[in-house]
């Protein structure tokens, strides 16, 4: 229960998760933001009006995911590194995560699928690493997973170093 132990019920999820016609698409943002604080970076840095202007700085984002073309510009601007962006029109499926850890893995490191509850999930591939100046310290790290574990998958480890 997401009061307890701060993973996400099923209830939650179906609340910010586009259709399945949607993920099928390609690219689209997911924001797993589940509390009303003071918060609103997402809407200014999607150019694209997919997160609205907030009306009051404290409500959820909610992502208009018609308008949405997953280009993951919120990912990196997520104070609380609570969006990710979801691809299941490629095989493998690309789940987009923000990123904070250092070392950073390079493209085409093997790395272990963490879900929400801090379980590994499975092997993935790190496909690329954006880290410029959009990012703001913020990496947003495109790791190919097995499309059944892409709605689950979001974080990630590799390495000896615990990450």
């Amino acid at each position: 229960m997401l009061s307890s132990n701060a993973v996400a019920e099923p209830a939650d999820l179906a609340a910010v998760t586009p259709s399945p016609e949607r993920l099928a698409r390609g690219p689209v943002a997911i924001a797993e933001c589940f509390q009303q604080i003071p918060c609103d970076p997402c809407s200014w840095a999607c150019r694209r009006g997919a997160i609205p202007p907030f009306v009051d700085l404290n409500q959820r984002p909610e992502i208009d995911w018609e308008l949405c073309n997953g280009c993951g510009v919120c990912v990196s601007a997520c104070p609380g590194l609570a969006i990710f962006v979801v691809d299941l029109s490629r095989d493998p499926a690309v789940v987009r995560l923000p990123y904070e850890f250092l070392p950073r893995p390079e493209a085409g490191a093997t790395v272990t699928l963490v879900g929400r509850d801090g379980c590994a999930l499975g092997e993935g591939r790190v496909q690329r690493i954006q880290d410029g100046r959009v990012q703001d310290r913020t990496a947003v790290v495109w790791v190919e997973v097995p499309a059944d574990l892409a709605m689950a998958v979001r974080h990630i480890r590799f390495g000896g170093n615990g990450q």
